[in-house]
């Protein structure tokens, strides 16, 4: 059975226990459903998937996805969709390479995100005024949200065939409606 948001929120419950990687996957999984909006896709499945993504990292940070395939497989969700957790972490982490748009996504939006939250975190309005080209003016400061991997974000994009404002923008948009749940509301927030 294709992986729900219900389900995804079950399965991390227990796993994704901390503040910075709850919201961490609360990014993604925004992020993937306006990512699955652009290419006409399942948004409720992409964000679901987003949301799963990191579910072994905060027990197993050292072997990030080295426990994701079997307690996945064994709780139900479909292979297709464990292909598309693990291949976020293609040569850093995992071996298999992201094919679909779906794949190619999370393994773009992932660090991408990072660097868009870092972003609103300095505005008084938050992500609610972010435009891309701010985005755009950070991310070639390699110092800022240094954390965050560029050359991974410019492959996924490649893999894409889009510019990474082009992704940035598809993400902000798909970050704001949860601004208030992701803590980038801004100082300003009313």
């Amino acid at each position: 059975m294709r992986l729900t948001m219900e389900r995804a929120i079950e399965l991390n419950k227990d796993m994704v226990t901390q503040d910075h990687l709850i919201i961490h996957s609360k990014n993604v999984m925004a992020a993937m459903g306006a990512m699955a909006r652009h290419f006409g896709a399942d948004t409720e499945h992409w964000k679901a998937i987003g949301y799963l993504h990191d579910y072994d990292y905060e027990k197993y940070p050292e072997e990030h996805l080295q426990h994701t395939a079997e307690p996945l497989r064994e709780a139900g969700v479909d292979e297709e969709d464990i292909r598309a957790i693990l291949s976020h972490g293609y040569g850093i982490c995992s071996d298999i390479e992201p094919l679909t748009d779906m794949e190619k996504s999370l393994f773009t939006v992932d660090e991408l995100t990072g660097i868009i939250q870092a972003c609103a975190r300095m505005r008084p309005h938050g992500i609610l005024d972010l435009k891309v080209k701010s985005v755009m003016k950070k991310f070639k400061d390699k110092r800022f949200a240094a954390g965050c991997d560029r050359e991974t974000i410019k492959k996924g994009c490649e893999m894409l065939g889009m510019e990474v404002k082009d992704v940035a923008e598809i993400c902000i948009e798909g970050m704001k409606p949860y601004a208030e749940e992701i803590g980038l509301l801004g100082t300003e927030a009313d």
